[in-house]
């Protein structure tokens, strides 16, 4: 693996705050894996797998503009600070209710509803730090390696909560999620990041900065092509993610440890595609590699619906991660790169929104549809489809894909409308993002 995929680890901040990143996902992901099987072992219902996956996403659409917009007025280490306490509270409160003895299903959609609110408030300034703390020719490097935190707490979250499934119980995993937590927190306590830009003697409404961030982004063609292209990601092909419980239990007819399995599965795909992305996209181009992997995703995507058995689907699912990854990855990346600095964490704010908002209803739409005609039919039509609309788009509006070029700066236009709007007034003719005063070595932190 080329040494530049790991060169943003050579910063102590960013080296502190992937570890505890790391171990809170861990953390997360256990607790993911044990709220699926629980509520699908006890209601054997695709739809109710769909709903409480769909209710831990669902704020990151309602919330992630109003997080973005906070990410852009408040500093946002303390705010995260604040957000990762309000997430661990919420861990503990299902931790209490497992131990009580189990929850209705309404009961547990409503506490992971709660869970991911804290998380869509706080994601959009975790996401907005990132391009302040490394050279922009590290960008996609710490985006790989963040995405890699996170997918190598998918490796080996879901293999502890298999275990602590087995011989344990589903409290325990919510238990060691909420611990987790505090690890991020004495993280961003001890990290030093640049001091935060004075806001304008004027506090804006959230609303009008929301507005502002929508007509950056629709000025930007980068920003607009990757929000447009993830809303149909989320709505298509995302929704694996959230049935992969049905996927085993109903599909398979196999137990936790397929759940832990599949899950694991995903996991070390999406690590291993996430440590190659910055070498591969230095060869290849960043929209070549993600133009491909696009279209790699949905192929994937009808291979795992098509696997006969655990293992099939596993080695799958493994090529699903892989691929998937390099979605995410590399729409992200455009955002961030083509994001003027003051409105950053609007315009992220507004991508998370496009994912966060479809990918619930692509989940409880196949979710419906599976409790019908198979779980696994609906999963090789969805690739069938993703396939189908990517190759529509290809064809007849290319340059929405051209606009996922490498851009070296912001256009003036978007600068300009980022004024117009009532942003923050532009302070540079050059808006790099980057710390470019600081002599320090670059860190960050994004999953």
């Amino acid at each position: 693996m080329a040494l530049s995929s790991f060169r943003p680890l050579r910063s102590r901040n960013f080296a502190l705050v992937w570890s505890a990143a790391l171990v809170s996902n861990v953390g997360s992901w256990m607790q993911t894996v044990a709220l699926g099987f629980v509520i699908t072992a006890s209601t054997h219902q695709p739809l109710w797998t769909g709903l409480v996956a769909a209710a831990a996403f669902l704020p990151m659409g309602l919330l992630a503009p109003v997080g973005g917009a906070l990410a852009d007025r408040l500093d946002r280490r303390r705010w995260l600070i604040v957000t990762t306490v309000a997430e661990a509270c919420v861990a503990a409160a299902l931790a209490a209710l497992a131990a009580a003895g189990h929850a209705p299903p309404a009961v547990l959609v409503g506490v992971a509803f709660l869970g991911g609110t804290a998380a869509a408030i706080g994601f959009p300034a975790y996401q907005a730090m990132l391009p302040d703390l490394v050279p922009r020719e590290d960008l996609l490097a710490a985006v790989s390696l963040s995405s890699a935190q996170f997918n190598l707490g998918r490796v080996i979250g879901p293999a502890l909560a298999g275990v602590v499934l087995v011989v344990g119980s589903d409290a325990w995993a919510f238990a060691v999620n909420a611990a987790s937590f505090g690890a991020v927190v004495v993280a961003l306590v001890f990290v030093r990041l640049p001091a935060p830009a004075r806001p304008s003697a004027v506090v804006e409404r959230i609303v009008r900065r929301i507005v502002a961030g929508a007509r950056v982004a629709a000025a930007e063609p980068g920003c607009r092509s990757a929000i447009l292209l993830i809303a149909v990601v989320a709505l298509i092909g995302s929704p694996f993610i959230g049935l992969v419980p049905a996927v085993a239990i109903e599909g398979l007819h196999r137990g936790a440890a397929a759940t832990s399995a599949l899950v694991t599965g995903q996991g070390i795909g999406a690590v291993a595609g996430a440590l190659a992305l910055a070498p591969l996209a230095r060869r290849f181009g960043r929209r070549r590699l993600l133009v491909g992997a696009l279209f790699a995703f949905a192929g994937a995507i009808v291979a795992y619906g098509f696997a006969p058995s655990l293992a099939t689907a596993t080695v799958a699912i493994v090529v699903v991660g892989t691929c998937y990854i390099g979605v995410l990855t590399g729409l992200n990346t455009v955002v961030q790169l083509r994001a003027p600095e003051q409105a950053r964490g609007r315009v992220l704010g507004l991508y998370m929104m496009a994912l966060g908002t479809i990918y619930p209803i692509g989940l409880v739409i196949q979710g419906a549809i599976a409790g019908v005609v198979g779980i696994r039919d609906v999963t090789v039509a969805s690739g069938v489809l993703l396939f189908t609309v990517m190759a529509g788009l290809l064809v007849i509006r290319p340059g929405l894909f051209e606009a996922l070029e490498d851009g070296e700066t912001v256009t003036a236009d978007t600068a300009v409308a980022v004024a117009v709007a009532g942003a923050a007034p532009v302070v540079s003719a050059d808006p790099t993002p980057g710390v470019t005063a600081q002599p320090t070595p670059p860190s960050a932190a994004a999953s």
